[in-house]
């Protein structure tokens, strides 16, 4: 039997509604319930990064996307790969491979260093993802540590990358200045200004 033909392009207007009956078919309605998903939610994929896979007939049988992410309190930046799917009638067949393998390619000259996912290690360690030491990098939410999986796009990415994994909406929110710090910080520099102030009008009063 002949390897099926297929060719991989951005994803295009109109694809999200094909790439959702996908990923509930391949994946379930359950899917949305994973930590992984929690990472994507309210969230948008990064531009260039999102592909399609399509037949000879321009079926849509393969899809997979990037998302920003953040890690620990120094910020540290990262992707995360997925979902990735692909139809039933063609898995085992490459169509993954190619839609992660130009993903990456991508991805790298677009300058990033990191990627992780959630997936099986055998599958995925064919594009070169390997288990990520045990402890390293937190979830927010429950993951198999054997499926926590990341790839380096330059050598010694992981290394500066430690703590929670975060969305970029969530690493904002819980690390911008509470209220209280920002009135205490208003009131240090109104002070600071009057004790300027103060001393400038008494260097004044003096020289007169």
């Amino acid at each position: 039997m002949s390897a099926p033909k297929f060719h991989i392009v951005p994803e295009r207007p109109g694809d999200q509604p094909l790439i959702d009956d996908l990923l509930d078919q391949v994946f379930g309605l359950s899917r949305r319930a994973k930590t992984s998903y929690r990472l994507r939610e309210g969230e948008t994929p990064v531009d260039g990064l999102s592909l399609v896979a399509l037949d000879d007939d321009g079926k849509l049988v393969g899809a997979v996307s990037f998302w920003r992410l953040f890690i620990g309190e120094a910020g540290t930046p990262a992707l995360l790969l997925g979902p990735l799917a692909v139809s039933p009638a063609l898995q085992g067949k490459g169509v993954g491979r190619a839609l992660m393998r130009r993903g990456l390619d991508l991805a790298r000259d677009m300058g990033h260093r990191l990627v992780v996912l959630v997936g099986d290690e055998p599958y995925y360690a064919r594009v070169g993802f390997a288990r990520l030491p045990e402890g390293k990098l937190i979830l927010p939410g429950p993951v198999d540590p054997a499926r926590f999986l990341y790839l380096e796009l330059q050598p010694g990415a992981l290394d500066a990358a430690e703590g929670l994994v975060l969305p970029p909406a969530r690493f904002a929110e819980l690390h911008r200045p509470s209220r209280y710090h920002m009135d205490e910080t208003a009131m240090s520099r109104t002070a600071s200004a009057k004790r300027v102030e103060n001393s400038g009008s008494s260097l004044t009063a003096r020289t007169r």
